[in-house]
């Protein structure tokens, strides 16, 4: 492969990120199965061309937008390759696209692999190319012949892999993944329009990384919160990622740690991120330690660990900082200077405020998606810079709420915001909650409370059932700066609105607790548990007793009163009784790792139910109750043997089963005719897991032919007359 010190250039965005595009018969079955499952396996999304499933002349429009958004294309040159008129097509398009951006300098890059071919007969089509060109003569036109003949060219003359026979897979497949994920690291978007003045910031941090030095490193970034410290961290991140093997990007440490178990929970994390796997196992911290040393300390690696507090302790997550590489860095973003001096590290940037053109230029983008405002806006906005204080949090927030409103509505914010007596980021922000209609408030207030980092499915479907309207809420929160939703679709916020919406329920009730709408506190819920205080004012209620020794059993006398719950989660505790005349109002019920679960569950309103490592015996009553069940998940129930039969839940529509190897079928799927998803982990027995799989997809078909035939009927009729 060619050698550079310079970056390669920014690549495309789309749906994959690499295309695969090779001769089936040559190759399927080896090498590019083995390459396709190896960036698969790294969390690179790849696209893998199926040539022996198409039918036609043309490769179809999806194919031709697969290639055009891929930001790597991978043609594996075989024995065969140029007899299929698809991979030609196909080839042909590829050169297209490089052309277009630019050839070596544009977004698209082309890595061949020569896989037992000579890469001069590809360029110059000699030996099997020439045979297969002079089939392909015969049939097509002399234009179509020389346009494939100029893309072997071109791509021929590319440096990739030359794949001999002697050869081993293994140490190729592995420098094709180095070349892959550098070339992806120059194109991580960890940022969208924030980037104004940041420039200075971030060469200040590029420069304490000393990156030339061999030299154990860590760089901390402190500052207030919302003055832009992970901003920074990503832009350098995304500046220098390509000068080491491996990198993660670790969001959120202090709310992790906070976790039980968060140091194994951080732990997988990291290794995650950095080895590329979908799913890591690390089971205790000492297993974790061992896996960083093995794993990850041979390379040289980037980590950006972002919003540390002064509790973390280096040592317990990775081990000894001298067992890496000396060529690798760490940097740290905390809001509390003190976990930078317990790490012993003096390299460190404190980020300032924002300047007065940087601040104007950060609130015109978010008000106007322009670099400076209108000429009626301009002495309002310069206004708006003195209350927000060159904070880049309360710009961005501040001119989210101002985007596409008059004159008169800025002079109106302008006065409330005035009447603020202290420039308090929270209480800008509120301004920005006050403006929200009530169904995003309590979407607003729920992920707050409840929801961050969790995945968005199961509060959207919640919040459907109970008439919020979460696409247009969630719509609204997110042009408006309030949530983000990550790629793989997780909630997060910034710690200010976190705190911002802890606050507003706190102010419910001040001195009492139990008289609050939403209760995420386990010493406030255990509280109100135990005395049986709540009522009607509790709408969403977490227990977590992973962190208490002895567990807590509750009967349905600790819920008699919560007659507009509609969120019940508890975690690693005891639930028994009988819950017929209890919770009217429940939407959803998530019990996690609990000893033992209520024997009936007569619970009119609720579409959600979440059983995760938890006991459910053969027998359990508990499915007669809950018939407008629409979301049901079970993960790891080892003791359960048979299911229910599930054709009894008429309304079910996402049906998600993982772990439960002790499960030999799953009754009454194919009769769930609104069943939409449907996830079964592989870990059944095969033979009753196809049965019931083949029923479902019967019934599907059989649907389908009977509209189908309906469909022809009522033409028939009406072409008769």
């Amino acid at each position: 492969m060619r050698s550079s010190s310079m970056p390669d250039p920014p690549l495309t965005t789309g749906e994959y990120e690499v295309f695969l595009s090779f001769r089936g018969p040559d190759v399927r079955q080896t090498f590019a199965d083995c390459l396709y499952h190896f960036l698969i396996h790294s969390k690179i999304r790849t696209f893998r061309d199926e040539e022996e499933l198409r039918k036609g002349e043309e490769i179809a429009p999806s194919l031709v937008q697969a290639i055009s958004e891929s930001k790597i294309l991978i043609p594996i040159f075989s024995q065969n390759y140029a007899s299929s008129k698809w991979c030609l097509q196909e080839l042909a398009k590829m050169v297209e696209c490089w052309k277009k951006q630019g050839k070596g300098g544009g977004r698209t890059t082309i890595l061949p692999i020569f896989y037992l071919v000579d890469p001069r007969d590809v360029r110059h089509q000699e030996g099997a190319y020439e045979e297969a060109f002079r089939r392909h003569s015969l049939k097509q036109d002399q234009q179509t012949i020389k346009q494939w003949k100029e893309a072997l060219l071109e791509v021929g003359k590319m440096k990739g892999w030359h794949v001999a026979g002697s050869d081993g897979h293994g140490a190729i497949l592995e420098q094709i993944f180095v070349k892959v994920d550098s070339l992806l690291r120059t194109n991580y978007t960890l940022l969208t329009d924030e980037l104004v003045g940041i420039d200075v910031h971030v060469n200040k941090v590029v420069q304490l990384l000393n990156l030339d030095a061999a030299s154990e490193m860590i760089v901390g970034i402190h500052g207030m919160g919302g003055i832009g410290k992970t901003t920074i961290a990503k832009t350098v991140f995304n500046k220098v990622c390509t000068h080491f093997d491996r990198c993660c990007f670790i969001e959120d440490v202090r709310e992790t740690l906070l976790k039980a178990d968060g140091v194994v929970v951080l732990q997988n994390k990291i290794i995650s991120g950095v080895l590329r796997y979908d799913h890591c196992n690390v089971n205790n911290a000492s297993e974790g330690i061992h896996m960083m040393v093995d794993r990850i300390c041979k390379h040289r690696v980037l980590i950006v660990l972002d919003d540390v507090d002064a509790k973390f302790e280096f040592d317990k997550i990775f081990g000894k900082l001298g067992n890496f590489s000396s060529k690798s860095r760490f940097i740290i973003t905390t809001r509390d200077k003190r976990a930078l001096e317990l790490l012993q590290t003096d390299k460190l940037h404190e980020p300032g405020g924002m300047s007065h053109d940087h601040s104007l230029q950060l609130l015109s983008k978010h008000a106007f998606k322009m670099d400076n405002p209108p000429n009626e806006y301009t002495a309002l906005a310069e206004k708006f810079l003195k209350v927000a204080a060159g904070l880049p949090l309360a710009l961005k927030v501040v001119g989210s709420l101002l985007f596409r409103t008059d004159t008169n509505f800025w002079r109106a914010k302008l006065k409330e915001l005035k009447e603020v007596p202290t420039v308090e980021v929270q209480q800008i922000l509120r301004i920005s909650y006050n403006e929200l209609t009530p169904n995003e408030k309590q979407i607003f207030l729920d992920i707050a409370c409840v929801f961050i980092g969790d995945y968005k499915e199961v509060p959207f479907y919640m919040w459907s059932s109970c008439d919020f309207n979460p696409e247009i809420g969630m719509r609204t929160l997110v042009n408006r700066s309030l949530v983000r939703i990550d790629e793989e679709g997780q909630f997060g916020m910034h710690d200010h609105l976190r705190d911002l919406g802890r606050a507003i329920v706190n102010e419910e009730d001040v001195q009492n607790p139990c008289k609050r709408s939403r209760i995420w506190s386990n010493e406030n819920a255990l509280d109100m548990l135990a005395n049986r205080e709540g009522g009607d004012q509790v709408e969403v209620l977490r227990v977590d007793m992973r962190k208490n020794e002895a567990r807590h059993e509750f009967t349905e006398k600790e819920f008699k009163n919560l007659s507009r719950l509609r969120y019940l989660e508890v975690n690693y505790g005891r639930l028994s009784g009988d819950f017929k005349e209890v919770l009217p109002s429940l939407c959803c019920l998530r019990l996690h790792s609990c000893d033992s679960i209520p024997t009936d569950l007569h619970l009119k309103k609720l579409v959600i139910l979440d059983l995760s490592f938890c006991p459910i015996k053969e027998g359990w009553r508990g499915w007669q109750g809950i018939q407008s069940l629409g979301n049901l998940s079970i993960t790891d129930c080892r003791s359960m043997k048979d299911l229910e039969d599930l054709s009894k839940l008429s309304n079910l529509r996402e049906l998600r089963i993982t772990g439960c190897r002790m499960l030999t079928e799953v009754k009454g799927v194919e009769r769930l005719m609104l069943l939409r998803v449907l996830k079964l982990d592989l870990r059944f027995r095969v033979r009753s897991l196809l049965k019931s799989v083949a029923r479902y997809v019967t019934r599907l078909i059989t649907r389908f032919l009977g509209l189908l035939l309906i469909l022809v009927l009522l033409l028939f009729i009406f072409n008769s007359q």
